[in-house]
């Protein structure tokens, strides 16, 4: 099938029967809804008998006070049940963003030198300038004294036994009593 164009008088007339069709529809629903309207009040709305006296009268207004304080139990509990299901739906749609996780955004490498970065924190009322560099502390290297290596099989032999310990006996003894000879003879 080839799809013609339409021309111009054709579409407007199609248009004008849509509106009119659309029209009569909306007539005739808002004579349906006028009629459910007053088939609704004639049901639970009886006519009121205003023949009569007082205690007729005064018995109609209580039934009507029963059937307002109905109506508000009525409301009050639709209102909650629908606080009710409100707060189920939030709490779904929070447990559905728990499971599906958070999704953060890619984040974009910026470098900016530091003086940029004070002056875009500071703003440019105030001019920082600091030399991060300047401020680190210089870490000496120590230089460590190599003692001499010297022969440790020796040493520990040396002073292992009762030979090493009397060495180290003898050799303290001897320095006190250099120290002691040293004394004496300054005094005299």
């Amino acid at each position: 099938m080839s799809e013609k164009k339409m021309n111009s008088s054709r579409r407007g007339h199609l248009k004008s029967l849509m509106l009119a069709i659309a029209k009569d529809l909306l007539e005739k629903e808002a004579a349906d809804l006028i009629t459910e309207k007053a088939a609704f009040i004639a049901e639970n709305c009886p006519a009121p008998v205003l023949s009569g006296g007082l205690p007729e009268l005064q018995e109609m207004l209580k039934k009507l006070a029963q059937t307002i304080d109905k109506v508000d139990e009525d409301r009050y509990d639709s209102e909650a049940k629908v606080k009710k299901t409100d707060k189920e739906i939030e709490d779904l749609k929070m447990k559905v963003v728990e499971i599906q996780g958070i999704k953060k955004p890619a984040l974009k490498k910026v470098r900016m030198s530091a003086d940029a970065m004070l002056q875009a924190l500071l703003g440019t009322k105030h001019k920082a300038f600091m030399d991060f560099r300047a401020n680190l502390k210089e870490v000496k290297k120590e230089v460590k004294e190599e003692e001499e290596v010297s022969d440790w099989h020796k040493n520990v032999d040396e002073q292992s036994g009762m030979d090493g310990r009397k060495k180290k006996f003898q050799s303290a003894k001897i320095t006190k009593l250099v120290l002691v000879f040293k004394t004496t003879e300054d005094t005299e």
